[in-house]
């Protein structure tokens, strides 16, 4: 009974020490944060979240982005009767307009403004536009974070070296880094390879995976002309973003969403038909 208070003491001085001492770099904080875990001092919850802290200070915008395929946008084009059918079935709060193309973004609409729409009131989409703000895929998560506060913005258009419009991220897609489904990301999107066999002739598989990187290792030859990724090959296949669970055939391949949400695919599991099996038209 008495030997928990015997080793607070210990347990103390230690992490005064090392408090003390101040740890040399990061990888040193994380090992000191498992340590005040294992000793009962954090719950797994707030050490998760620390991590997560850690990493936003570490990862780039581009690293957590939804790419420029997946970004439901839409197009200033269209009267509000062809498009809010559309706002209505994604359920986001917040959609880039473009004018053509999604390299000519014209402002941000917010969901909650076509209320006016259904008030009866004079509607022009261009009136309700909100600026768009647009960061460079380098930008650090922590400082795009603070910027998101200091301006009251909950999204920003993401481009690249040349200025085209490469995808979008919103505050909750940083949050998310911090107070997100850790231990899914951990289990395989944390992992350094991109494609992990099973070992049973099933591929676990990164939405960002690059369609060349895929035909290489499973001996396809998916086009890479239309899409750069494999998430791109998915969400072109299916016409719209699959839900977890969904199984999408495409030519000799059936691609199972692992993990998705609302604006994003994540993973995919991916395998061969199986002979006779017939789950509809492929791409």
């Amino acid at each position: 009974m008495d030997q928990p208070e015997s080793n607070k003491p210990t347990l103390l001085e230690r992490l005064s020490t090392l408090l003390l001492r101040e740890p040399e770099d990061r990888e040193q904080l994380v090992v000191l944060l498992h340590s005040a875990f294992e000793r009962n001092l954090l719950d797994a919850d707030a050490l998760s979240m620390m991590e997560g802290v850690i990493q936003v200070s570490e990862r780039q915008v581009r690293e957590i982005m939804i790419p420029r395929a997946q970004m439901d946008v839409i197009d200033i084009s269209q009267p509000p009767e062809k498009f809010i059918p559309f706002v209505i079935e994604t359920a986001h709060s917040r959609f880039p307009v473009i004018d053509g193309d999604k390299d000519n973004i014209v402002g941000i609409l917010l969901a909650k403004d076509l209320l006016r729409y259904y008030a009866g009131e004079e509607f022009e989409v261009r009136d309700m536009l909100r600026p768009a703000v647009f960061v460079p895929e380098s930008k650090r998560l922590n400082v795009l974070l603070r910027d998101f506060r200091s301006n009251h913005n909950h999204i920003a258009l993401v481009v690249d070296e040349y200025g085209g419009v490469c995808g979008m991220v919103t505050i909750e897609d940083v949050l998310e880094q911090i107070v997100g489904d850790i231990e899914d990301e951990y289990d395989f999107d944390e992992d350094e390879d991109n494609l992990i066999p099973d070992g049973t002739g099933q591929w676990r598989v990164k939405a960002v995976t690059e369609i060349g990187d895929f035909n290489e290792a499973l001996g396809t030859a998916f086009s890479d002309e239309e899409c750069d990724t494999v998430g791109g090959l998915v969400l072109q296949a299916a016409g719209q973003l699959p839900k977890r669970g969904e199984r999408i055939p495409i030519g000799d391949l059936i691609f199972t969403v692992l993990r998705a949400d609302s604006r994003r695919l994540y993973s995919v599991l991916v395998e061969h038909k199986p002979d006779g099996e017939s789950l509809g038209s492929e791409s």
